[in-house]
């Protein structure tokens, strides 16, 4: 069953549709925000929050648009609220169980190589967990393209729609990111 039919039978009242579609997207979701704001707590409270929406919105989704997109940006509107609203400075927790698809491992600390002696492991841990952290230093916008293209695999005509700004304006983002990325990385 496709995201919009379970949408439509979302809007009629449908507990189990609602499950089906939780259960499909809440880890990709969960990612999302957790690479955004950077805190497990708040990530999966703002979780929580997005798919409280998804249920009471369910009547006035049109499926005209894609619902991941839909989704995202309800998801990516709460990340920048949260960030309004919590002015105080974030915590760096680097969970090493939150990422699907990697066996029970977060991207940043997953290596191809299981040979790695203990000494090389803890360096590239270090080093994935200092990119990190140079990634929640990035303004709002650049970090959120950065996690949806990178982490996420949007194209920049579907971060275009999810960030309502011109496929140009993503391109820019995007370059700008790296550039600061390389700079707070050099350091």
């Amino acid at each position: 069953m496709s995201d919009e039919e379970l949408m439509s039978r979302i809007a009629q009242g449908d507990e189990q549709a609602f499950e089906i579609l939780v259960h499909r997207h809440q880890k990709r979701i969960l990612n999302l925000i957790y690479r955004f704001i950077g805190d497990r707590i708040r990530a999966e409270d703002v979780a929580q929050e997005v798919f409280l929406k998804v249920w009471r919105a369910a009547k006035e989704y049109k499926a005209g648009a894609k619902f991941t997109t839909w989704v995202y940006r309800i998801a990516t509107n709460l990340c920048f609220d949260t960030l309004k609203s919590a002015y105080h400075k974030q915590s760096f927790v680097y969970r090493d169980d939150i990422d699907e698809g990697t066996n029970g491992k977060n991207e940043w600390s997953s290596f191809a190589n299981i040979t790695l002696s203990p000494e090389d492991t803890l360096i590239a841990t270090e080093e994935s967990n200092r990119i990190f952290a140079a990634l929640l230093e990035l303004p709002t916008n650049q970090r959120l393209a950065v996690i949806l293209n990178r982490f996420d695999g949007l194209s920049y005509d579907e971060i275009s729609n999810v960030l309502e700004c011109s496929i140009s304006a993503v391109e820019s983002l995007l370059v700008r990111a790296k550039k600061n990325l390389r700079e707070k990385l050099s350091r």
